[in-house]
């Protein structure tokens, strides 16, 4: 069962995120974090960002190892266009749209053996005695 993280509304273009996003498609999350931190691309703030709240998902609410997690799935999509208008020459107005984008990771790994609840340590501590 792979894991994802989702960040939404991201304002920057998708082409330009998606080129971000190739850099660590495939790759483990310590080696995707590494390559992104050294990346100088504003782009790469925010697939970094959602790298690390999918490490922290999969770690924390699912029980998988943080160490072992790989990035086995990660799209940029399309977000909300907002349309807007640059003035020009001899009074008109020209449009363009601020892009946004959305972007996806799914991670996998090796999880955790399951611990045992305390009130199920605690009778089969006193069935043994």
């Amino acid at each position: 069962m792979a894991v994802k993280a989702e960040s939404k509304g991201v304002r920057l273009s998708p082409r330009k995120v998606a080129a971000v996003a190739a850099l660590v498609r495939g790759r483990t999350v310590a080696d995707a974090l590494v390559i992104l931190e050294h990346t100088p691309r504003r782009a790469a703030l925010p697939v970094l960002k959602t790298i690390k709240s999918a490490q922290a998902n999969a770690s924390h609410n699912h029980g998988y190892k943080a160490d072992t997690l790989v990035i086995t799935e990660i799209t940029v999509n399309h977000g909300a266009r907002q349309k807007r208008y640059r003035p020009a020459a001899m009074g008109r107005a020209l449009p363009y749209m601020k892009r946004s984008s959305h972007i996806r990771v799914l991670v996998d790994g090796e999880q955790r053996p399951a611990k045992k609840p305390a009130a199920a340590k605690a009778a089969t501590k006193k069935e043994e005695k």
